[in-house]
């Protein structure tokens, strides 16, 4: 069963991921954050990073281990993982993996009130979602191809791959949600449309 974390920002799973492989300072977190490209998959900035550092502190599962400063530079405090920590992220990453969570996406929201705007409309801005569906599918293949042709092992970008495959099945479902709509004979349009006082909407694509 899911457990109420002390520190349940995901920013904060990563921050002690790294600090499995050894003590950092926090700008050394955001560049290796950065680098590792995690920025993609967690949504970070220079405060809500320190932010997340005060809160695994004030938990007991990292401690200050040194302050250090390089030449004019400010002062810099290191952090290390304490062995609570280190339990936490197992645990935490155990339950990730394991249990499936119900998640509120956006555009799950816009679905749900969907009828709400006029089925033309709807298709219309289903195509352009289509289309930006697709950039984002290139967009991610290329990032996959290109770092493994720099000879990161496969396993290191697990993450896009199942990334891929939801931008995938997303452009599916809004291929098979317009024919819904469209379809001459089974489609949901004219009885959707006439609830808004406009004609059925039309597969654009079959008259051009």
């Amino acid at each position: 069963m899911a457990e109420r974390r002390k520190v349940g920002n995901l920013l904060a799973l990563a921050v002690m991921s790294y600090l499995t492989q050894r003590p950092m300072h926090p700008y050394e977190l955001s560049r290796t954050l950065r680098e590792h490209g995690d920025a993609r998959s967690i949504k970070f900035n220079h405060g809500s990073l320190y932010m997340v550092v005060g809160q695994l502190v004030k938990a007991g599962f990292i401690a200050e281990q040194e302050t250090t400063r390089e030449g004019q530079r400010p002062e810099r405090t290191v952090y290390a993982l304490t062995d609570s920590g280190r339990q936490e992220f197992r645990d935490w990453m155990r339950e990730l993996v394991e249990y499936p969570r119900h998640e509120y996406p956006h555009f799950v929201a816009a679905l749900s009130l969907i009828a709400a705007l006029a089925p033309s409309e709807v298709v219309t801005l289903l195509r352009r979602r289509l289309d930006r569906l697709t950039e984002q599918r290139v967009e991610t293949r290329a990032v996959i191809d290109d770092t493994l042709g720099q000879g990161v092992p496969a396993l290191f970008l697990v993450e896009e791959e199942y990334r891929l495959a939801m931008l995938e099945a997303e452009s599916a479902f809004v291929e098979r949600f317009i024919e819904q709509i469209v379809h001459p004979e089974t489609g949901w349009g004219p009885m959707w449309a006439e609830f808004h006082g406009e004609p059925a909407p039309t597969d654009e694509r079959e008259q051009s």
